[in-house]
């Protein structure tokens, strides 16, 4: 996270020199981000940033992470404020960045927040991110505001669908349209597979349910070829077992002692291995206990590239 942020804040605070003389607040952000990253290359290595500034002895350069962190961004916002503007982090897929660095960013942006700068954050991730960011730091539930963002509504997933082909002066009969919704389950990605495809096989409008069906062929083709594929062979052979299990049960979610079963093991014998695929992003954890894909039709997926389930013994 640190050499991700920090290439980062230094274009922000770049943009907010240009043009005017350098302000005491912008030089010592500047200041403060090159104490940070000579700092942080010590303790990380992968920091490769070119700084036009020097580092000015005890400017975010104590080698701690949360203390460092919160010194630059509380000094950035400094440095906004007092250019009438704003920052703003903007990061997908947080819930990669472990548990330590977690923490010293929801920190660093507590003390932004209890100073009243400029300064805020805009994040995505999957649905273990709202634990794991409680047990980084457990008043993070007060901090944000966590929108959950699921598949499409029947309505709002017919107008994703519909109106980029009434723009273009085509348009899905409405047996096509159900076909797709119910192959896609209103998630947003699957819609423009399908879309795409039901779109390049018709062969004029309105695109019939004959197309949708030849569609489904063509985007799970596609899905397994990449989007699903690329998940895939990410996993460990016994992962790979764990996940198939699941699909033998269905979509999810599903009761861990199921799945266990299934695989015939104890709970205890695969829970690290569970924990393992909530970290990869494979899965996750609904409720206490139960265990779901974190995509639709993914279930279908493994079952088509791993036909049949292999149980092991009983341990």
């Amino acid at each position: 996270m640190p050499a991700i942020l920090a290439p980062a804040l230094r274009a922000s605070l770049i943009k907010l020199s240009a043009g005017d003389a350098l302000r005491a607040g912008l030089e010592k952000a500047l200041s403060s981000l090159a104490g940070f990253a000579a700092a942080m290359k010590v303790k990380y290595r992968d920091i490769e940033l070119a700084m036009d500034y020097e580092p000015k002895r005890g400017l975010s350069d104590s080698g701690d992470l949360e203390t460092d962190l919160a010194d630059l961004l509380n000094n950035t916002g400094l440095a906004a404020l007092e250019n009438k503007t704003a920052v703003v982090l903007f990061i997908d897929e947080l819930q990669y960045v472990k548990e330590e660095q977690l923490a010293a960013l929801i920190s660093a942006l507590h003390r932004t927040s209890q100073n009243q700068l400029p300064v805020a954050m805009v994040a995505a991730g999957l649905p273990q991110l709202l634990g794991q960011m409680g047990r980084a730091k457990s008043y993070a539930e007060r901090l944000f505001e966590f929108v959950h963002v699921d598949s499409l509504d029947d309505d709002s997933a017919r107008e994703a669908l519909c109106v980029p082909a009434q723009k273009e002066g085509s348009k899905f009969d409405g047996r096509a349209v159900k076909e797709i919704l119910e192959q896609t389950k209103g998630y947003p990605y699957f819609l423009q597979e399908w879309g795409k495809h039901s779109w390049d096989i018709a062969a004029r409008s309105p695109i019939k349910v004959d197309d949708a069906k030849k569609a489904t062929i063509a985007a799970l083709a596609a899905l397994d070829n990449s989007f699903f594929r690329v998940r895939f062979d990410r996993l460990t052979p016994a992962e790979k077992k764990y996940m198939r299990a699941m699909a033998e049960l269905g979509p999810g979610p599903h009761r861990s002692g199921d799945i266990a079963h299934l695989l015939s093991k104890k709970v205890s014998t695969v829970a690290p291995m569970r924990n393992t695929l909530i970290s990869k992003g494979m899965i996750f954890s609904p409720a206490h206990g139960d265990t779901a894909f974190t995509v639709p039709l993914f279930d279908g997926f493994m079952k088509r590239i791993m036909p049949r389930l292999e149980k092991g013994n009983r341990s």
